[in-house]
């Protein structure tokens, strides 16, 4: 899939579903490469000069989900490193 097919097809099915999933496979792709693919294409120039509001709106989920990990990780108690508070 090229740079403007990944930006188009998560424009068209923005939310995570089960029916997304097939899609995904359905293109030869798993998930988790469809996704390193897709945030690799929103963050490239010719994926923002392709469709500026949705490589956003990926770049921004993505770090979203990357700080909400981060938290659940560092607050934990059972951590490695953490005071256990």
């Amino acid at each position: 899939m090229s740079t403007g097919d990944l930006l188009d097809f998560e424009r068209a099915w923005p939310r995570h579903s089960s029916h997304k999933e097939i899609a995904i496979r359905s293109r030869g792709l798993t998930p988790a490469r469809f996704y390193a693919l897709l945030h690799r294409a929103a963050t490239s120039l010719e994926g923002q000069a392709h469709d500026a509001l949705t490589a956003h709106r990926v770049v921004r989920r993505r770090m979203l989900l990357s700080v909400r990990a981060h938290e659940r990780t560092s607050s934990s108690p059972t951590s490695p490193g953490g005071t256990g508070r």
